[in-house]
């Protein structure tokens, strides 16, 4: 029987709470049995780090865990990634080549976004998992590869399956073992211990004094849902001890920094966030693309404030509306973003600025928002993505990856 504190030390699983504690048992049961086991959860949760814990009490704890994150790979290379490719079997295939499920032989592995994979690589997935049995691409020749299978995924499997995106008979060989994950708006009595961790961990390894958080500020930051759950709350907790210098984390603190998402906002101000019909990742590249446009906007408003101009502002909206100056040529032709009548980006703003600058920063940005996923990201800009490799190639945005041993 294991001993749940160790186990919780050791794995680096954080909490006290109901929710975590049933992960935890959860935890102590499969660990030891070879099974297939997925770990569902909202993004952000630590998916990964129960993986880790699984195989780290598991009777493969002294061989390797791989890491794969299905939805950073892109549909024409993933087969390859997962299970090797022979030597010329496509463009750029210079050598034999082992894949993930080889690499793990005797280990695990865990794959990440298990709900991003192509339906045509989930029928050899399966197979994996049934047999033990892949072919490398390009090679005609069956292997055999011994390697326990944990997936994650922070979508509803079953949903996708309905919809014909994902192949029932491989969610239902998944599904045997499942690992639920509680979100941390659902485990707010652990919010105290992370912040703690967080907070050590970071002040020690950049040489910040710590002098902790004020009581009232840690229950103001239990009113907030977290939606970005463990992870958001992480870079948050680093956020404020950089800006404050080694200072007590204070309540005021919190409020300025959570100002536009603490509930209890009763006064209207038309800078902060209001309540859009989209999803939140089309409204981040939205305002992504809007701060840049706005930031130009205001450098040649303020030139033009320099050589003598008309300047009115509009209260009801929050933007300004800018008189034609006189001997000042406007493009009949431009970009435009309309609201309520008033231009966020005006003609004669655009000025030399040029578009593949913007399109350089919004991908980077985006690609940034989503971890490095390329799906993602190119359905989030509204391109395809051979589109979006080829734009990465061009502006050299891809992210440093690290090779396989």
């Amino acid at each position: 029987m294991f001993d749940m504190d160790r186990l919780q030390k050791q794995s680096g699983i954080i909490g006290t709470s109901v929710g975590i504690h049933q992960v935890l048992e959860m935890i102590t049961q499969v660990s030891p049995v070879d099974i297939s086991v997925l770990v569902t959860g909202e993004s952000g949760t630590g998916k990964e780090v129960v993986a880790k814990a699984i195989h780290q009490f598991s009777k493969r704890n002294n061989e390797e865990l791989v890491v794969v994150n299905c939805g950073a790979i892109p549909e024409g290379i993933i087969e390859s990634e997962l299970f090797g490719h022979k030597k010329g079997s496509f463009t750029g295939a210079g050598e034999d080549r082992k894949g993930y499920f080889e690499q793990a032989n005797k280990g695990t592995i865990f794959l990440d976004e298990i709900g991003e994979t192509p339906l045509e690589t989930q029928v050899k997935l399966l197979r994996v998992l049934e047999s033990g049995e892949f072919m490398r691409v390009g090679e005609a020749k069956t292997r055999k590869t011994d390697v326990r299978v944990i997936a994650a995924t922070n979508k509803n499997l079953a949903e996708l399956v309905n919809n014909g995106d994902f192949r029932q008979d491989l969610y239902f060989r998944l599904k045997t073992v499942t690992v639920k994950l509680p979100s941390l708006r659902e485990r707010v009595e652990d919010i105290n211990a992370f912040i703690e961790r967080f907070a050590l961990e970071f002040t020690r390894s950049n040489d910040i004094r710590y002098r902790g958080f004020m009581p009232d500020a840690v229950r103001l930051m239990k009113q907030y849902e977290w939606p970005g759950n463990v992870r958001e709350l992480k870079h948050f907790v680093e956020k404020v001890l950089v800006l404050e210098k080694g200072e007590r984390i204070t309540a005021d603190v919190v409020k300025r920094e959570l100002t536009d998402v603490l509930p209890h906002q009763t006064s209207f101000n038309p800078a902060l966030p209001i309540l859009v019909s989209k999803s939140t990742d089309k409204a981040e590249i939205d305002l992504i693309l809007r701060q840049l446009f706005m930031l130009k906007q205001d450098t040649e408003l303020i030139q033009k404030l320099l050589v003598g101009g008309a300047v009115t502002p509009t209260t009801a909206t929050g933007l300004t509306k800018i008189e034609p100056i006189e001997g000042v040529q406007i493009p009949q032709k431009s970009m435009e973003i309309v609201e309520d009548g008033y231009r966020f980006i005006r003609d004669d703003a655009i000025g030399d600025m040029l578009i593949k600058d913007l399109e350089k920063e919004a991908i980077k940005r985006t690609l940034n928002f989503f971890n490095n996923n390329r799906r993602k990201t190119a359905r989030s800009l509204g391109m395809s993505e051979r589109t979006l490799y080829r734009k990465i190639e061009e502006f050299g945005v891809a992210p440093k990856i690290k090779s396989r041993r």
